[in-house]
């Protein structure tokens, strides 16, 4: 069902700074639109003047509300057509891709989070299996030119040799929400070799950020230290992750977008890693708080440390993550307190 649709859009021309070989101004589909990463594309998309197909069907992972809220700033810029759709209904995506000429997908719809699938695992079957396989058979039956679509860190699993390079071997994913995504990589890789669908993963590392998912440790932690509540410290905070700043995240989204290959993968994330406590420690500098701390064993499904080797999307897409901890935590907390104060001044009413 199309939501909206906007009309007599001008579209203005722009030049490609990059020079890619794929044109833009195509029209894109974003799956997971009104997502936290999907938000962030598609705005980026529509800010430059590109017609986007929104598509999301607003499930109750997490806060509705939250993704009703990034929706409905879509929905108030030109160029962008939504539809409340599942992944799963073949027929309602075969028909979307009649009505729309999609030239280019953005496959970020996915059931995220590695813990959730310890006890949830048919969410997993449907939405990144079986959804997967039905947005991609989707681009080749009407002849889709580019297919970009989300993969995670999370497919290096056990691995111990660090960083992670997108040669190393991912064949012990300790999770199912891993294991889900690396056979979206090798089922891209087939319909990449049988049919010539430009297919491009990106493996995103640790992504943050204003507008974020809330089931993520730096927005819980935020929220709990400003409550005064303990939060989760999982193997004493003996972890190190490769926090990646959503802005980051867009500029490599948009340049897989724009590049020209039968099938590749990425290293999306960004060039050091952090450890827990210090960033932990970084949000009680910015909250002005200190945080309770509850020292827990490592969570089944959690790798210790994850770090990208970024030196194939720098050499490729030209990817150059800029953002550092502090700065990027800065403008998340800035965004959460804002909200805060939002929804508090509305209570009040």
């Amino acid at each position: 069902m199309v939501l909206r649709r906007s009309d007599n859009i001008n579209f203005t021309d722009k030049p490609n700074a990059e020079k890619r070989k794929i044109l833009a101004k195509m029209k894109t589909l974003v799956t997971g639109s009104a997502g936290f990463i999907g938000f962030h594309v598609t705005n980026a998309l529509l800010d430059q003047g590109d017609e986007v197909v929104g598509f999301d069907n607003l499930n109750d992972y997490y806060d509705v509300g939250l993704k009703v809220a990034r929706n409905a700033i879509l929905q108030n810029k030109p160029g962008y057509n939504f539809c409340d759709l599942d992944l799963c209904d073949y027929e309602g995506l075969a028909k979307l891709f009649r009505t729309e000429k999609i030239d280019r997908i953005c496959h970020l719809a996915a059931q995220p989070g590695v813990r959730y699938s310890l006890t949830n695992p048919l969410a997993y079957q449907k939405s990144n299996n079986e959804g997967f396989l039905n947005i991609i058979e989707c681009a080749r039956q009407f002849s889709v030119k580019q297919f970009v679509f989300a993969s995670s860190s999370s497919v290096y699993g056990g691995n111990t040799k660090l960083p992670f390079s997108v040669d190393d071997r991912v064949d012990n994913p300790i999770s199912l929400y891993a294991a889900t995504k690396r056979s979206n990589e090798l089922v891209a890789h087939v319909y990449s070799h049988l049919y010539g669908l430009n297919t491009i993963g990106l493996r995103f590392f640790t992504v943050y950020g204003p507008w974020g998912r809330p089931d993520m440790a730096y927005f819980r932690f935020t929220k709990a230290i400003l409550n005064d509540q303990p939060i989760e410290v999982y193997n004493r905070g003996k972890m190190a992750r490769n926090f990646t700043y959503i802005d980051d995240i867009v500029a490599g989204v948009k340049a897989s977008l724009a590049y020209s290959a039968k099938y590749e993968i990425f290293n999306l994330g960004n060039d050091q890693t952090v450890e827990l406590l210090s960033f932990i420690s970084c949000l009680e500098k910015l909250l002005g708080k200190k945080a309770k701390l509850t020292m827990l064993p490592l969570q089944p499904g959690d790798p210790i440390e994850t770090w990208a080797d970024i030196s194939s999307a720098r050499k490729k897409l030209n990817y150059q993550p800029k953002t550092d901890i502090e700065a990027g935590l800065k403008k998340f907390v800035a965004w959460f307190q804002a909200e805060s104060a939002k929804e508090k001044q509305y209570v009040q009413q």
